[in-house]
């Protein structure tokens, strides 16, 4: 494939040696001296990080902006490694992703290149280097509060997308576009200001991202993009959707698979015998398409 779309998630960064997810939240948890918060994998993160910050609010007065500072130079230093390198190689067109570091990029981006300077949240968040557009669509490190964990981000997050998507947005930049994507794509122009007009207008292949059932605002634009499709039909949706996922994990994932294909996402499983393998397999799967 000629200049692919990619979303990638945090998998592709547990190749790399270095502090594992675990370590950071530890490393929050001394950070905000907070010893009484216990870590449990049945704590669901955006909630867990709400018990972390407003614990230790109570505790020490930390502010949020320290707290997610330290976090964007803990991530900062996740180091990069071959599969990073093979992404850049195919030349995407475009790669929306959910982590924070500029380890796909290969640099620190000196400019953004997003249509408006947002300060919270990520509906237009670009950086370009290479001809590849980079959209940062939880936040990035440069940006620290921008950085997407706690739950009451998310949710002020997925207003800011629904705005996008349905409604219109309300920034008060002549910029940004005024009309709502699905009224764009009805009538026209529509042009690439979001990373959210990918989702209705390219292919896009998912690779390194668990999806989560956390990860409330991608699943609502799963979700709302099927609906449209299937449901409302008010709009043409015509691109798919690919979601790959190494073939041991099948059995073990099959309930969320399941809720992909409802949502017209296409499953495309892959053996390999390690995890650099089976990212390399992929990008060579995506190249072919």
């Amino acid at each position: 494939m000629q200049h692919p779309v990619l979303l990638v998630g945090n998998d592709i960064n547990n190749i790399s040696r270095g502090q594992s997810w675990k370590d950071l939240l530890q490393d929050i948890l001394t950070y905000c001296g907070t010893d009484c918060v216990q870590l449990d994998d049945k704590k669901p993160f955006p909630l867990l990080y709400e018990e972390i910050f407003l614990t230790a609010i109570r505790q020490s007065h930390i502010r949020e902006r320290d707290l997610k500072t330290f976090i964007a130079q803990k991530i900062g230093d996740i180091m990069p490694n071959e599969v990073h390198a093979r992404i850049r190689e195919l030349q995407p067109a475009h790669i929306l992703t959910t982590n924070y570091e500029y380890t796909l990029e290969g640099v620190t981006p000196e400019q953004s290149s997003s249509l408006i300077k947002e300060r919270t949240f990520s509906i237009f968040r670009k950086y370009t280097l290479n001809g590849t557009e980079f959209w940062h669509i939880h936040g990035d490190c440069l940006n620290p509060m921008s950085i997407n964990l706690g739950f009451e981000h998310y949710g002020g997050q997925l207003q800011q997308m629904r705005n996008y998507v349905v409604s219109g947005t309300t920034y008060s930049s002549p910029q940004a576009p005024k009309l709502p994507l699905l009224r764009r794509i009805k009538y026209g122009p529509l042009k690439e200001y979001s990373w959210l007009d990918l989702f209705f207008t390219q292919d896009i292949h998912i690779l390194a991202l668990s999806l989560d059932f956390v990860e409330t605002d991608l699943w609502w634009l799963l979700t709302y993009r099927a609906r449209q499709k299937f449901q409302r039909n008010t709009v043409p949706v015509h691109n798919t959707l690919y979601y790959y996922i190494p073939e041991e994990f099948l059995k073990a994932s099959a309930f969320k698979l399941d809720m992909l294909r409802a949502n017209d996402v296409q499953i495309v499983a892959i053996s390999a015998p390690s995890k650099t393998a089976y990212y390399l397999e992929v990008l060579k799967r995506i190249a072919e398409v």
